[in-house]
């Protein structure tokens, strides 16, 4: 079944006629072709693409399951949909209010002749559970990254900046075959470790230091994402006791993680952990996220999620300890959730590593 017709099949639940796609990563999943413009109209009898001449000629060669159509600066994206809509005599059109702007929402809903409803739970209950061809892209794009790690660890010395490190670990995803960052790397060092997402400076990493490093390529249109902490040198007592703990508090959560296990009790178990240990308050943030054609998405492994993780569900495995002032922690891995656990597609190692 193609993307359009999975997203078809589900309009009879909410209640609506189509579903109009004009948010980047909606549209990566539904097509499979990244553009920076463009809008797929999806209905239970046919589906549209419409995009402009940069992109015509490449999404009549990569989308299949729809129809493709060229815009003009006469003939606008709106004015084309519209116009089938009209056709089709679509009453009720999903959007996504995740990711349209509210002046985007006011010219489309000016254009169009139908009530618009928002889908965004729609289409974000589809990408939460990924298909077997997903999975092999995140994969591929773990890979690449994690290569470039190996690399960039025999690179990092004491001097080296964060920032060199940073631009290093990129170029080395870039030369393995990464199509882009996933986001601009984590790496810091230090008293700058303390800060979950700090940015690399033109600090130099010291002997007697940890440096976290949360780094992803895109590949296949898919991200990667891993953290992994370093020391440099040699760790105190403390250090060390810090870094097991944070790697106990991960192993506890991968152990609950599965389908059906609430996101909630994912978090909690790797919470325990850490507040056993004496540092709860120095962990703020959610155990895990959803990762896919965006680096953050559903489902989440967070305090604030009760509900079920499904199925196919890839998320993050990310628990850390900040000390503010001192140094941070945090390992990370990837989880694909299975009907009886999950596999993490993470190959790094984990134990502590001190260049």
């Amino acid at each position: 079944m193609s993307r359009f017709e999975k997203i078809a099949a589900k309009l009879p639940e909410y209640g609506i006629d189509a579903v109009l796609v004009t948010g980047a990563a909606n549209r990566l999943y539904a097509t499979g072709f990244p553009s920076s413009a463009g809008a797929a109209l999806v209905t239970g009898k046919g589906s549209w693409f419409v995009t402009d001449c940069r992109y015509i000629e490449a999404a009549r060669k990569r989308i299949t399951g729809a129809e493709i159509i060229e815009c003009t600066a006469e003939r606008s994206t709106r004015k084309i949909l519209a116009g089938i809509v009209k056709e089709k005599g679509l009453k009720k059109v999903g959007f996504e209010e995740r990711y349209m702007t509210v002046e985007e929402y006011r010219l489309w809903e000016k254009e169009l002749d139908c009530e618009l409803a928002d889908a965004n739970k729609l289409l974000m209950e589809l990408r939460s559970a990924k298909e077997q061809g997903e999975i092999d892209c995140l994969i591929g794009a773990q890979r690449i990254a994690e290569k470039a790690l190996t690399e960039t660890l025999d690179f990092i010395k004491a001097g080296r900046t964060e920032q060199e490190i940073s631009a290093y670990l990129q170029y080395r995803m870039l030369c393995g075959g990464a199509e882009k960052m996933s986001f601009e790397p984590i790496v810091v060092s230090g008293p700058n470790g303390s800060m979950p997402h700090g940015v690399p400076s033109a600090k130099p990493v010291a002997e007697g230091e940890f440096i976290t490093i949360d780094f992803g390529c895109v590949w296949g249109g898919y991200c990667s994402d891993t953290t992994r902490t370093v020391a440099v040198g040699h760790v105190t007592e403390e250090m060390n006791k810090v870094y097991h703990t944070v790697l106990q508090a991960q192993l506890a959560g991968i152990a609950v993680a599965k389908a059906g296990a609430a996101g909630k009790a994912v978090h909690e178990a790797a919470a325990k952990v850490i507040g056993g240990a004496g540092y709860g308050e120095y962990f703020g943030h959610g155990f895990g996220h959803g990762v896919g054609v965006e680096i953050h998405e559903e489902p989440t492994a967070s305090e604030r999620n009760a509900k079920p993780l499904p199925e196919g569900a890839v998320i993050s495995a990310e628990p850390g300890i900040y000390i503010p002032g001192r140094f941070g922690v945090r390992i990370e891995d990837v989880l694909v959730i299975t009907r009886d656990g999950n596999i993490d597609i993470t190959e790094a190692p984990k134990e502590l590593i001190i260049l």
